[in-house]
C-alpha cells in the first residue's frame, strides 16, 4: 500500500512539472508572436538539469555568438601549452577595417599597435570586436579549425565556416555559421561546469561574459538591476526588404536563490518594425524565466 502510494504521489508531481513546462512554452510562443520570423529557445536550469525548449532544433544564424565557442577554441590551445595569453599580435593601419563594428580600430585608427590575446578576448567577447574576433580566427588557422573543436567536444548542432570579414561579403553567408539552440545551452552549461576548459580559462571566459557591453535590452533588458549575466549577443542588420536575419543572446543568469538559468536565444528573419520589438522578445522571456518556478526547482 506504501509503494503505490508513493508512486501516485510521484505522478502527480510529474504531471505537475509537466503542466508547469507546458504553461511556460505557451507563454514562450506568444512572446515570440511579436518578432513575426523564425524563434528558437533552449532553456536549463542548471542545478536540476530540467531543460526547455522551443523549436530548439532549428539551424539559426549566430551572427557575433559564435565569439563565445571561438574564445573557448582560444583557451583550450592555452590550457594545452600550445599559447600564452601574453603572446601579442601585431596590427598595421590596413588590419584596421573601416566597414566593421571595432571598438580596437576606433582606438587605434592608425594601427601599428601590438595587442595581447587576453586583450584580443575581451574585445572579441565584451564588445564582440570584428577586427579583433578575425585576428583571432587567424591565429587558430581559419574557421574549420573551430568547427572542428566544436565537433571534436560533441558539439555536432553548431556549425562555423566563416568569419566576419566573411559575411561581410554576402548576406546569406551569415546562414552558413548556424546553431541549434540547444546545443548552445549544452556547450555553456558543460562550460560552465568546468568539463571543457582549465578552471582559470573557465573562471576568465565567465569574467569576460559578465562584462558584456552589447545589446543590454536583451537578456538583461528586464532583470532586476545587478542582477549577474554572463553572455554574448549576435545582431545583423536590417536589410532593405525589412527582413532582419539575426537578433540574438545566449548567456547564464544568476538567480537570487545562487541557482542558475541558461537562456539561448535566437530571433530569426524577423519582420518586426524595429530592434527594440525583437530585443523585448528575448528580454519578456528572460523574465518569465527569472519570475517561474524554474528558479526554485
Amino acid at each position: 500500500m506504501k509503494r503505490i502510494y508513493l508512486v501516485a504521489i510521484a505522478a502527480i508531481f510529474c504531471n505537475y512539472i509537466s503542466a508547469q513546462t507546458d504553461s511556460l512554452r505557451i507563454k514562450i510562443e506568444q512572446i515570440s508572436d511579436a518578432a513575426k520570423g523564425k524563434v528558437g529557445i533552449a532553456i536549463m536550469n542548471i542545478e536540476s538539469g530540467d531543460t526547455l525548449t522551443y523549436n530548439g532544433k532549428l539551424h539559426l544564424p549566430m551572427q557575433s555568438v559564435f565569439k563565445f565557442p571561438i574564445a573557448m577554441a582560444i583557451l583550450n590551445k592555452v590550457d594545452s601549452g600550445k599559447l600564452s595569453l601574453d603572446k601579442t599580435i601585431h596590427f598595421s593601419k590596413e588590419d584596421m577595417i573601416p566597414e566593421t563594428y571595432s571598438p580596437l580600430r576606433d582606438k587605434y585608427p592608425n594601427g601599428n599597435v601590438d595587442v595581447s590575446v587576453k586583450e584580443l578576448l575581451s574585445y572579441m567577447v565584451s564588445q564582440s570586436d570584428n577586427v579583433a574576433c578575425d585576428a583571432l580566427i587567424k591565429l587558430l588557422g581559419g574557421p574549420q579549425y573551430i568547427n572542428n573543436y566544436l565537433h571534436g567536444l560533441g558539439a555536432n548542432g553548431i556549425r562555423i565556416v566563416a568569419n566576419e570579414a566573411d559575411m561581410h561579403k554576402a548576406r546569406d553567408v551569415q546562414y552558413n555559421n548556424w546553431c541549434e539552440p540547444w546545443q548552445m545551452v549544452n556547450l555553456l552549461c558543460n562550460f560552465y561546469q568546468g568539463k571543457y576548459l582549465s578552471k582559470e580559462s573557465t573562471a576568465l571566459l565567465y569574467k569576460i561574459m559578465t562584462e558584456t557591453t552589447t545589446s543590454p535590452k536583451r537578456i538583461k533588458g528586464l532583470l532586476p538591476e545587478g542582477t549577474t549575466v554572463a553572455h554574448k549577443s549576435g545582431s545583423s542588420g536590417t536589410y532593405t526588404d525589412g527582413v532582419t536575419p539575426a537578433t540574438n543572446d545566449v548567456g547564464i543568469i544568476t538567480l537570487p536563490n545562487g541557482k542558475h538559468i541558461i537562456l539561448a536565444a535566437f530571433v530569426s528573419d524577423s519582420r518586426a518594425a524595429n530592434d527594440s520589438i525583437r530585443d523585448l522578445v528575448i528580454a519578456k522571456i528572460a523574465k518569465l524565466l527569472y519570475d517561474s518556478k524554474w528558479k526554485k526547482q
